[in-house]
């Protein structure tokens, strides 16, 4: 028979080994809370079972929230809908609770991919749009996830200029009362002024006599509903003008902050990145603008000085990666 010290040492082996497996069976899970949403489809969707259709995420203000869905109606294209406007979009109005104090972005990505496999969207035209303390879920919900939108609408909204960058291909037209005291006009005025260093296009309709309700003039704008619907998600698109001998300008050695290095060569008219054993080759989509896949948000942008020589590069992906020309 096993001794009693014996059996003691067996049980205490087995169950470190037990808890030690079960401490690697562990996964990352996430909860996210249901959201109340009000839905409209367009004519015609329920007919067309194979029609894919564009959406348009509606983040409404601070004094909608709440748990009555109805509220939502108050203002925007629920107001619109409830009064017998029809729309070409699928409309998705979530409704934020009483305790929010802004949007919860994660809550709204959540409720947007949800969405895109419950309903038929087409996920090339995606757009968002939002007023108020919407204005500013907008701007946040674009900047963090710019790969869902064809387009955002921010509305008397602000927020943090900090990765702005991120929209730097996305098509935003945003609007504001220039009398407004509960947001002012600065607050947008801020976040297009920096937008528009990487994104030119970026435009702001200023309302001179407007308050707070700039709105109201916004959504009742035919205008707005024709250019969100000529907006796709961005992809790069290759040049087929630019002269292959300006590859032979960017080749060479160029090397990053932490000391990354990626050389560059030109080979067959093309131009080649080789880093940390992989080769890529970088497509133009202008002289200086270059991409890997139109698919992917990632690009590499050129500097050159004030002579025209080459300086370095910027990679734009989840972040910014400046690279240094060193030969």
């Amino acid at each position: 028979m096993m001794n009693k010290e014996l059996l003691k040492f067996v049980i205490c082996y087995l169950a470190l080994v037990i808890s030690l497996h079960a401490e690697a069976q562990q996964t990352h899970e996430q909860y996210i809370r249901p959201v109340n949403y009000l839905l409209y489809l367009p004519d015609g969707y329920l007919q067309d079972t194979l029609k894919k259709w564009p959406l348009l995420l509606f983040l409404h203000g601070s004094g909608e929230r709440g748990d009555d869905l109805e509220k939502v109606k108050t203002h925007g294209p629920p107001k619109l809908i409830a009064q017998g406007k029809k729309f070409p979009f699928i409309v998705v109005s979530p409704q934020a609770t009483p305790q929010e104090k802004g949007w919860s972005t994660a809550d709204l990505y959540a409720l947007l991919q949800n969405c895109k496999q419950k309903y038929r969207v087409d996920p090339d035209r995606i757009y968002l749009t939002g007023l108020s303390m919407g204005g500013f879920g907008t701007w946040s919900l674009g900047i963090e996830h710019p790969e869902e939108f064809a387009a955002i609408v921010p509305i008397c909204g602000g927020g943090d200029t900090t990765d702005i960058w991120k929209l730097r291909n996305t098509p935003v037209w945003c609007f504001h009362g220039a009398k407004d005291k509960n947001v002012p006009l600065a607050f947008s005025q801020k976040m297009i002024s920096a937008l528009q260093a990487y994104n030119p296009s970026a435009k702001l309709t200023i309302y001179p006599e407007a308050e707070h309700d700039s709105w109201t003039s916004t959504y009742n704008n035919e205008s707005l509903y024709e250019w969100l619907l000529m907006q796709k998600k961005f992809e790069y698109a290759q040049s087929t003008t630019i002269n292959s001998k300006i590859f032979k300008k960017y080749s060479g050695t160029y090397v990053g902050l932490d000391k990354d290095t990626v050389v560059l060569q030109v080979k067959e008219n093309m131009l080649l990145a080789l880093h940390q054993n992989k080769t890529f080759t970088l497509l133009p989509a202008s002289e200086t603008v270059f991409f890997i896949d139109k698919h992917e948000p990632v690009d590499i942008r050129f500097a050159t000085g004030a002579a025209g020589k080459v300086t370095g590069f910027i990679v734009y992906e989840n972040k910014r990666i400046t690279y240094r020309k060193i030969q």
